[in-house]
């Protein structure tokens, strides 16, 4: 009998929301994953079911620091993405993301590895051209308080151009706009987990500013399938490919549907809106449908009916 031999893949960052179902599907294609996390942010939780698959290795590692195994694939996604843990310890968190980039592109160029870049729409800052095509340089402020992510994310990309062109490492650079679903951290600070959890509890919605700023939510599952579509084209598309539903809903029409599908009678309240915050986000999905043949299936309200299940279970698991 032939043997059959597994395609080895890194995943940093493996434990947290959207690393956990991405190593569910790559277990999924058949392939020998090792999940690597330093539970920041990451979970056990969201892997715990994958703990008894032979092919399923878990490795508590900080990116920061150098790391060695063979692998033929590396998917980078370790950093903490919302400000409530980004802005927790800045320093660290620009660490993260640059000696992060660093220690996966070394990596990479060892052992001859495609490597992907989890980048974000927040290179984009608070964009002055909407929708936000790749092209668009950004409009973020070096010094705020968004900045240790911000900049952290534009200095990764750097580098993994830079290590394309000097040492021709082949490399993938996706830019995330918001993602949604199951698996979410409760306290995360997003706006979708922030509406879901206020309404089941009955309490008041905390919308900032007036409510009429715009973010697009893409569902995990539409994420993910688009980042295993980019892993696999040839080494000269590279990106930066945007990949995020360009449906644009404001804070309010976000939390009216949230209040819906929860049958709440949760109020809406006002605060000040954050320093940097942007007031809309919208991707330009051209490239990826080109480059990709990739757009998000999932409308909003489905998604957030899977994911307010799976907070309600949550609730209801500590309240039991």
């Amino acid at each position: 009998m032939k043997n059959i031999i597994k395609k080895r893949v890194l995943v940093t960052g493996g434990a947290g929301f959207l690393g956990s179902f991405l190593c569910e599907r790559l277990l999924a294609d058949g392939c020998d994953v090792i999940c690597m996390d330093n539970f920041f942010t990451g979970r056990k939780a969201n892997i715990a079911h994958l703990m008894d698959n032979p092919y399923f290795e878990l490795m508590r590692h900080d990116v920061t620091f150098p790391f060695y195994v063979e692998v033929d694939e590396i998917y980078n996604l370790a950093c903490p993405a919302s400000p409530v843990h980004y802005q927790f310890d800045p320093v660290q968190t620009t660490k993260t993301s640059v000696h992060g980039a660093i220690n996966v592109l070394g990596l990479a160029k060892r052992v001859k590895a495609k490597v992907l870049q989890a980048s974000t729409s927040e290179v984009y800052g608070d964009p002055s051209v909407h929708p936000q095509p790749e092209s668009y340089w950004g409009n973020v402020n070096p010094i705020g308080i968004r900045s240790c992510y911000d900049e952290g994310k534009r200095c990764a990309e750097t580098l993994f151009f830079d290590y394309w062109r000097q040492h021709q490492v082949r490399i993938k650079v996706v830019r995330i706009f918001n993602t949604y679903g199951p698996r979410m951290h409760p306290h995360d600070g997003r706006v979708v987990s922030n509406f879901i959890m206020q309404a089941l509890r009955g309490e008041d919605i905390t919308i900032y500013g007036d409510g009429k700023q715009t973010r697009s939510f893409c569902y995990c599952s539409d994420l993910i399938e688009g980042w295993i579509r980019l892993m696999a084209t040839g080494d000269d598309v590279t990106g930066p490919i945007n990949i995020g539903n360009p449906g644009e809903f404001t804070m309010i029409e976000l939390a009216e549907n949230v209040i819906e599908l929860t049958n709440s009678k949760s109020q809406l309240i006002f605060e000040p809106l954050p320093a940097d915050d942007p007031k809309q986000r919208k991707p330009d999905i051209t490239l990826a449908k080109e480059k990709l043949g990739w757009e998000p299936t999932v409308p909003l309200r489905e998604g957030l009916a899977k994911t307010i299940e799976y907070f309600d279970g949550l609730l209801k698991e500590r309240n039991a």
